[in-house]
């Protein structure tokens, strides 16, 4: 199976800007769709935005839209999520997640493979 690695997460005042990348091991992202999701201390954690395996189709979630955009390169092996407008309520854990797929998912139980995740922490 493809283990995911994330990075890029930080501390980070508000209006700031991060760049979360997501590669893996074991096999390429190539046919996979790739999601994003976070999950703030004593939360369910929430979808944040989702790339089909060539990047035909992206979704964000509405907290996100206008400020968040997700991105891949199949050739390097990586998709991006770049964050602008950071918010203290962006603060969380955000996880890549990727399931073998011809479509977009945006639901945690379509995805079953899913890395360790990085800290994102937004100060006022």
């Amino acid at each position: 199976q493809v283990q995911l690695h994330e990075s890029g997460g930080g501390l980070v005042q508000a209006v700031d800007s991060l760049k979360l990348s997501c590669t893996s091991t074991g096999r390429t992202l190539e046919t996979y769709a790739v999601g994003w999701f976070r999950q703030a201390p004593g939360t369910e954690g929430e979808f944040v935005a989702t790339i089909t395996w060539d990047a035909y189709s992206k979704v964000l979630a509405d907290s996100v839209k206008g400020r968040f955009t997700i991105s891949r390169d199949n050739t390097d092996n990586m998709v991006y999520l770049q964050m602008n407008n950071l918010k203290p309520e962006d603060t969380a854990v955000y996880y890549c997640a990727a399931r073998v797929g011809g479509t977009w998912y945006t639901r945690r139980s379509d995805y079953n493979n899913w890395g360790q995740g990085t800290q994102v922490t937004v100060s006022s």
